[in-house]
């Protein structure tokens, strides 16, 4: 019997920073053999785990190494999956559909590791990981707060907003939002929001030309309506890709808030 969550295979990773160790880890989902990267301090202790939804379908967005250690220095062990079907994974990466499970494992894969405080445990996500850790935290009740940054919130206005990515879209979802309405909705989260229990924090530049800050206003007013706990950092300035200072401070800055919605 495979279990979800069993890992299969570790193997050292070179790390970019010395006080930060990575390793490649390959686990159990749904039956297939997924990889992700996991990024721990070096020095010993008990830390906070965050699982970081990457952004992107493919060799597109994939898990940067840096960008990982970077969330480790701030003092969290970070697992950050591939998902399905990606750097010689099993599997099909479905953009936020079945795929999910990748995401929803992860958490399990994150509280095997013997430093991880197992009841502290965050989701970040950024851009198409936005989906992914949406639909975590409604098939979840064990997630102390979610970080949306930049992220994806309807798959629909995605397809109407993002020429560029239709014929990718079809491809993997089968159709269009006209002709396979299911196929898209039931990758939506945002019909299912009033599942979600631990907090949000969106962060979105509303100059983003990839995710439209429209898709932030969408969740936020989802979130309102459904009376749940958010907070809003939205920088009038920014695209999707905010200059590498100001990202480093709001790394910072997103960590201190993740620890302080554990102490609540």
């Amino acid at each position: 019997m495979i279990h979800n969550a069993a890992i299969l295979h570790r193997r050292d990773y070179p790390s970019p920073n010395p006080h930060v160790r990575l390793e490649e880890i390959t686990y159990w989902s749904d039956g297939y053999k997924v990889k992700g990267m996991l990024a721990e301090p070096v020095e010993e202790g008990m830390y906070e785990g965050i699982v970081y939804l990457r952004g992107g379908i493919q060799h597109v967005g994939m898990v940067r190494p840096s960008r990982i250690a970077q969330f480790a220095s701030q003092g969290f062990i970070v697992f950050a999956p591939y998902y399905r079907g990606n750097r010689g994974g099993e599997g099909r990466d479905e953009f936020a559909g079945e795929d999910r499970q990748d995401a929803v494992n992860a958490v399990d894969v994150l509280k095997q590791h013997p430093n991880v405080e197992k009841e502290r445990i965050h989701l970040y996500a950024f851009s198409r990981g936005g989906l992914m850790a949406l639909w975590t935290a409604i098939l979840r009740e064990d997630v102390c707060s979610v970080v949306i940054w930049a992220g994806m919130s309807d798959v629909v206005f995605t397809y109407n907003e993002r020429k560029d990515m239709r014929r990718m879209m079809k491809r993997v979802i089968g159709g269009t939002p006209n002709n396979m309405p299911d196929a898209y909705r039931e990758r939506t989260a945002l019909f299912r929001i009033n599942e979600i229990e631990a907090p949000l924090l969106i962060i979105h530049g509303m100059k983003d030309e990839h995710v439209s800050f429209e898709q932030a206003i969408l969740l936020e007013n989802s979130l309102r309506e459904n009376d749940k706990p958010y907070y809003t950092w939205y920088f009038p300035d920014y695209t999707h890709h905010f200059p590498a200072q100001h990202n480093a401070q709001i790394v910072r800055d997103l960590c201190i808030w993740m620890k302080e919605q554990v102490n609540l």
